[in-house]
């Protein structure tokens, strides 16, 4: 899975190993492989994983991480405040190696003041001096699919190299409980197949498929295969989920805004399929091996598609996309409009979902 650290990281290996998380689920997903080929260059060493609290819970049925460190940084003064502790925890636990995923410059900075010696990241964002082990990404790389590109900058700061396909999270049980539990109190259609949806996107509405044509297809799917669909996401996609569940005839379950990360987690690993916007629900089910159908319009699937064996991506191509942007300039939104609820069905059949 992964090679021998090399020298330059030093002659004996890291007792005490930081790997800062990126900061979007999806993204989180992609970097899956990178995180295990640490673990793996490094078994016996203490790997503590510092990462926003709010996506901290995608971590709790991963055994192999010795130690998740959830952190909130405030605005203005407070902020400063909630810095200034993180520090001073990151410090007090003397990490010989920190490996930064994201690529911004306050994240160099804190390993810095955390006095971790050895700090290994792409130099982005005006932070390479901040890095004792730091690389450029290469054109080529920035054109692949992104899970390379974390692996990308271990093999070339550190000499650790990881398997691409080793991106499946980690369900914790008792959350697996929690959401059966849940589901069994709320489903109207038990017998059916269960399908996830993702209707909202945290980019922007350039990524989110038309509320009327998720409705048309949990209506589909109710009355084709006598399915059942339940919305996911945060809670700030909640109010979305409920519009949708209130405009097909065939209703829905809403989950978005009941479940942490980790429960949202363990909710997908129950379902039979997914479909749904280029997001980071859309990234988890593909990991756990789920049918999964991915809805793009502004971004690329090539770079930016779900992970997983049994995974389908639809991109109508227009002369104005991929445009990567959050909003449409011409305001109509045809790359995703143009998608049909019956193409979306289509590709959950072709995937064997209903089989």
């Amino acid at each position: 899975m992964s090679a021998a650290p090399t020298a330059s990281v030093g002659r004996e290996s890291p007792e005490r190993v930081l790997v800062k998380e990126v900061n979007w689920l999806g993204d989180i997903v992609m970097s899956l492989p990178a995180l295990k080929a640490v673990r793996a260059a490094w078994p016996k060493a203490k790997l503590s994983l510092l990462i926003k609290k709010e996506l901290a819970g995608f971590f709790d049925g991963s055994k192999w991480i010795d130690e998740v460190i959830p952190y909130r940084v405030g605005k203005g003064l407070a902020g400063i405040g909630d810095r200034r502790r993180l520090i001073g925890e990151l410090r007090l636990r003397r990490f010989d190696l920190a490996v930064l995923f994201p690529n911004s410059f306050e994240s160099a900075f804190w390993s810095l003041l955390a006095r971790v010696p050895r700090r290994a990241g792409y130099v982005r964002d005006g932070r390479g001096l901040m890095l004792t082990h730091g690389t450029r990404p290469t054109a080529e790389i920035l054109e692949t699919h992104q899970v390379h590109y974390y692996l990308h900058m271990l093999h070339e700061t550190l000499g650790l190299d990881g398997d691409a396909s080793a991106f499946a999270p980690d369900v914790h049980e008792p959350h697996r409980a929690k959401m059966q539990a849940w589901l069994n109190e709320r489903r109207k259609r038990p017998g059916g197949k269960l399908i996830a949806l993702a209707a909202a996107a945290a980019y922007g509405p350039a990524k989110e498929w038309p509320a009327a044509h998720f409705a048309a297809l949990i209506d589909l799917l109710a009355e084709k295969h006598g399915a059942e669909c339940v919305l996911v996401g945060a809670p700030s996609e909640r109010r979305k989920s409920e519009e949708i569940a209130a405009q097909c005839k065939a209703g829905a379950l809403v989950a978005a805004g009941e479940t942490g990360v980790g429960e949202a987690l363990a909710l997908l690993s129950l379902c039979g399929g997914f479909a749904g916007n280029d997001s980071g629900s859309m990234h988890v089910a593909g990991a756990l091996s789920l049918p999964t159908v991915g809805i793009y319009g502004s971004t690329r699937a090539d770079r930016t598609g779900p992970l997983g064996p049994k995974t389908k991506t639809i991109y109508h191509a227009i002369e104005c996309s991929p445009c990567l942007k959050r909003t449409c300039r011409f305001g109509h939104y045809n790359c995703l409009t143009q998608i049909a609820a019956q193409e979306v069905a289509g590709e959950l059949e072709k995937l064997g979902v209903f089989a």
